[in-house]
Order: structure tokens, then sequence, then C-alpha cells
């Protein structure tokens, strides 16, 4: 009788991937209910237990309160809306003081009312006390509309940009967990002092912004090596498991963000140009010089990273390693090597994607890597575990998606779209998009 084969998948590196993804979930969503509790609709004043500091106005038109116009506060990763009262008054809290694009929506006016003077979001900041008056004027008009094509597009554009940026995220992460099989969740840590650096050089030593990136990200590849020399490649030599690894990122996580917030305390702060306007139009389209830097940036370097795996020597022996490291240890490859080349090179592109993400958000804050962490291993997992290509099909599927679902989700939600998606496609196809089936017995 001829031995049955059976066909299986990674399914221990998956189950550790998915844990991550379901602790980054309950994390993020608790962070996320908080403010959205505040933000119900009413006018009520929020507790000041909640918030410290608040944006409030008065919405009218030729004297008369309107009642149910929609007003949304966006800033240092916070969001949150209201709707104006009987009296045309609102007031949001907001948990900092910094810089906020207020925006009244005008598809809430009533027919034949527009925003007659400036436009219809307001860049607004605190002054020295901690309650700030933002005032729409309104006037008689018609409102030109977007139709739903060219949002789509607008979206689509978007979600490409962010998708790019996750991607050089994802495949670091990808990397790292194909040659060691390590679901790292300090790789967020990783994200966020890329642009802490560009903060550091860049805004507090008033070095040239050039300068400041290039020192980030040589930092960033110096903390990939220092990491695995003095944590990871010891404990991978005592023999350590996979399981007490992931716990040991973990707290190692936990550790360097808390550190991160004592040394650039909570607040968010912006790099220099990260506010510029859109000067760039093509049709519906609007970008800045920045967002165009970003999208080509990201697009050369994954380019640099596909031929550093395809056609260079140590890219072939990295994807031996992957594929299986006792085979290419037996075959003269020098695994620790090659693990050492792959912590430095994910942790440079994971510092290169927070600089990206530190001018798309726009702003730099110390838990910024972890606000997109979950997103960061939903992309591995959605592409196929341990593979980097299929890293980045997932990250710009995952950055579309969430876009374009902004269409029909409300902004809070449209992160668990993107788990959505990733749960429709485990369920038909558990190796990933490009993952592949593994044979054993």
């Amino acid at each position: 009788m001829e031995p049955t084969q059976t066909v299986a998948t990674r399914s221990p590196g998956r189950w550790l991937i998915l844990l991550g993804i379901l602790i980054s979930a309950l994390t993020l969503s608790g962070i996320a209910a908080s403010p959205a509790m505040a933000e119900d609709g009413s006018t009520d004043e929020p507790s000041s237990e909640e918030f410290e500091y608040f944006f409030t106005g008065n919405v009218t038109f030729e004297d008369e309160p309107l009642e149910g116009v929609r007003i949304s506060v966006e800033g240092g990763g916070f969001e949150a809306e209201t709707e104006t009262d009987a009296e045309g008054k609102w007031t949001i809290g907001v948990p900092e003081k910094e810089v906020y694009e207020v925006t009244l929506d005008e598809d809430t006016l009533p027919e034949g009312v527009v925003v007659a003077e400036g436009e219809a979001t307001i860049d607004a900041e605190f002054g020295l006390t901690n309650r700030k008056a933002v005032n729409f004027f309104l006037g008689e008009g018609q409102r030109v509309t977007t139709d739903i094509g060219a949002q789509v597009l607008i979206r689509l554009v978007n979600g490409l940009n962010f998708g790019l940026l996750l991607a050089l995220a994802a495949i670091g992460l990808s990397l790292i967990f194909g040659t060691t099989g390590l679901s790292n969740f300090a790789h967020a840590e990783m994200i966020t002092f890329g642009a802490l650096m560009v903060l550091t050089f860049g805004v507090d030593f008033a070095v040239p912004i050039w300068l400041a990136i290039l020192i980030a990200l040589i930092l960033s590849a110096a903390l990939g090596w220092t990491l695995d020399a003095t944590i990871w490649k010891p404990l991978r030599r005592r023999g350590v498991g996979l399981i007490p690894l992931m716990i040991v990122s973990i707290g190692l996580s936990l550790a360097i963000r808390y550190v991160y917030q004592f040394f650039y305390g909570g607040s968010t702060r912006q790099l220099p140009g990260a506010t510029i306007p859109s000067d760039i139009h093509l049709g519906p389209i609007t970008m800045s010089w920045i967002d165009v830097a970003s999208m080509v940036t990201s697009i050369i370097v994954l380019g640099a990273v596909a031929y550093f795996l395809l056609r260079t020597r140590t890219g072939k022996a990295t994807r031996a390693v992957s594929d299986n490291s006792s085979l290419a240890a037996a075959s003269g490859i020098d695994v620790d090597r090659v693990i050492r080349i792959v912590w430095v090179m994910g942790a440079g592109l994971a510092g290169l994607s927070g600089i990206l993400w530190a001018y798309f958000r726009p702003g730099v804050s110390w838990d910024m890597g972890f606000q997109i962490l979950l997103l960061v291993f939903a992309a591995v997992t959605l592409g196929g575990l341990g593979t980097a290509f299929g890293a980045l099909v997932g990250a710009i599927i995952v950055g579309m998606f969430i876009e374009i679902s902004t269409l029909w989700l409300p902004s809070d939600m449209k992160y668990v779209g993107a788990l959505v998606v990733l749960i429709l496609v485990l369920l038909f196809r558990p190796q990933g998009i490009l993952g592949r089936r593994e044979r054993i017995g």
C-alpha cells in the first residue's frame, strides 16, 4: 500500500499571525470606542473626564439655527463627528492640543444653502484656552457635488498610496516571519522609530529634512541589527519556542512604546512639509507633492527589494532559508547571516514606512506604528505567510479596500472592512493569495 500524503498548510505560523491580529483588534477597538462614546450626536458637553479640549460652534442661516448639520473633526490620528442641535449648536471634545481639520458636511445643509465664505474644511488650533470656537459662514448657492465614479477614483489613488507604504512594513514583517517563524509585535515600534528619528533630527536639531530622513533610515537598520544581535539570536540559540518568542515580542513592543512616550510625550507633532497644500490636479484627483514623492519612493524601494530577492545571491539565499532553513543550512548557506540581513532590511523598510505614514496621516506620535500594526498583520496573512510578494499584494488590497469602504462605512469602521476581506479570503484560500500548500507525510 502506498503511503498517503496529506495536504496541509503552515497552520502553526498562521495561528500565531491570527492570534496577533485578534489581540491587536481587541486593543484597537478599545481605543476607538472611547471617542465614539463621547460623540453620540447629543449637544450636551462631554464630560471633562473624557476630554480636556473642545471645539464648539453655531450653525445658522439668516439668523435661523440649522439642526442636524453634521460636523466632523480629524487630526493626530483622532476622528469624531456630531450634529447640531435645535439651536444650531455643536460641541466635539478632542484629546490633545493639536491642529485639527473641522469639516461641515454640506450634504446635510438645507437645499440651496452652501458655505459662502472659505471652504467647508477649516484648520483649527487652540489658543491659550481649552476651548476653540469654529464657525462657518453660509449663504445661498448651488453645491457642486462629486459623482460616485470620481469619488471611487479619488479613493483608489489614496488607497494605492496608503497600500504602498503599508507594503514596506508588511514585506519586512513577512521576511522576518519567513526566515525565523517569529510573529514580531515589536515591528510596530520599528515603524514608529523611523518617524521619531526624522522628527528628532529634522525638527529638534534643525537638520535638512533629506539628511534627517537618511539618518533615520540608517538608525532604523541599526536598530534591527541590534535587536537581532542582543535578543533574538541568543533566544534562537537557546531553542526557545515560537510562542514564547511571540510573547517576548509583545513585551518588547510595550516596553519600547512607553519609552517613546516618556521621551517624546503623548502629543502629535508635524514633520516639515507635512501640511503643504494639494497643488496637483488630475481631473477630480488632487494631490500634494508629498503624496507624489511618497508613491514614487515606495515604488522604487519595492522594485529594489524585488530585484534583491530575485537576482542577487543573498536574496536567493534569503528565499531558500524562508522555504526550508534546515535544507538551506545543509547546502552551505549561512542561515544566521541571512537572518541578520533580513532583520536589518526589515527594520529599514519599517522605518521608511513610518516616515511615509507620518506624512500620510499627517503627524508623528509615540504609538503611530501600533495604529497600523493590525493592518500590517492583515496584509501579511492575506497575501500569504512568509512571502514578500504576497505581503505586497495583500497590503495594496487592504489599503485600497480601506479607502473605498469609506464611501459606505463610517470612518471609524473602515479598518473592520479590511478584516472582513481577510477572513473571507482565508475561508476559501487558507494559505493566502500567493501562499502555497505544503505536503506533509
